[in-house]
């Protein structure tokens, strides 16, 4: 029950500041959070502890909890991500993400065709045989967790424990692009056929064609949802 009313709170939280609602300067007095929620004194300093982990806030004596200005957020944490992507700034956040893919997964893509193991090799082919299985069949949830699979395995195998560290950002990436409807009904047949050309190549070990293919997916993955916020 605790950790219900902790995560509810933080995600209140999280998202009004993600949001703007609560902007930079804004700030958080203990006893008010605690009665705004109904919640402890405990749960309530988790809370703060937690959003300045992630630098939303920092805390002063004799002010409070303030909200941090957004260039200093920790814009790399997962549930930043999130709340970003749940309010109205969610065009631009997904420009600065998709932006922030194209410059690191062609990257991963080439180095992975250079590094994987043959077992990280064979398991991106099964997870492309089964994208294209389940993108026919128009399951958008399921092909949504290959897709987070695939795009983490290429992170990892390409040996690079900073590239690894993204496959949180990506996942983000790609669950709100399903979950706020900037997917196409049916995943485009061209994505998928690029993701098995990602598999073989490197599978192959050829580097060149795998960075290509990868640059191409994210391009695409752009493209897609620029048409759709015109």
């Amino acid at each position: 029950m605790v950790d219900g009313v902790h995560a509810k709170m933080l995600d209140a939280l999280g998202t009004a500041i993600a949001s703007g609602e609560l902007p930079p300067g804004s700030v958080l007095r203990s006893e008010e959070l605690q009665q705004r929620f109904g919640t402890s004194r405990t749960v309530a300093r988790e809370v703060v502890r937690a959003l300045e982990g992630m630098r939303l806030t920092s805390s002063k004596r004799r002010v409070g909890v303030t909200v941090r200005e957004h260039a200093d957020w920790n814009h790399y944490d997962p549930r930043v991500i999130r709340w970003q992507l749940g309010g109205a700034g969610r065009q631009d956040a997904l420009r600065t993400l998709t932006e922030l893919r194209s410059a690191i997964e062609p990257s991963a893509a080439r180095f992975a065709a250079l590094r994987a193991t043959p077992e990280e090799r064979g398991k991106l082919g099964a997870l492309a045989s089964r994208l294209e299985s389940t993108a026919r069949a128009r399951d958008l949830d399921t092909f949504l967790g290959h897709d987070v699979a695939f795009h983490h395995l290429v992170l990892a195998a390409s040996a690079n424990p900073m590239f690894a560290q993204l496959s949180g950002v990506v996942a983000e990436v790609l669950a709100g692009r399903t979950g706020y409807g900037l997917m196409p009904e049916e995943p485009q047949p061209e994505a998928v056929a690029l993701h098995v050309e990602v598999a073989t190549a490197i599978a192959a070990g050829d580097a060149d064609r795998a960075e290509r293919a990868m640059r191409d997916i994210v391009v695409q993955a752009r493209d897609e949802m620029a048409e759709l916020f015109e």
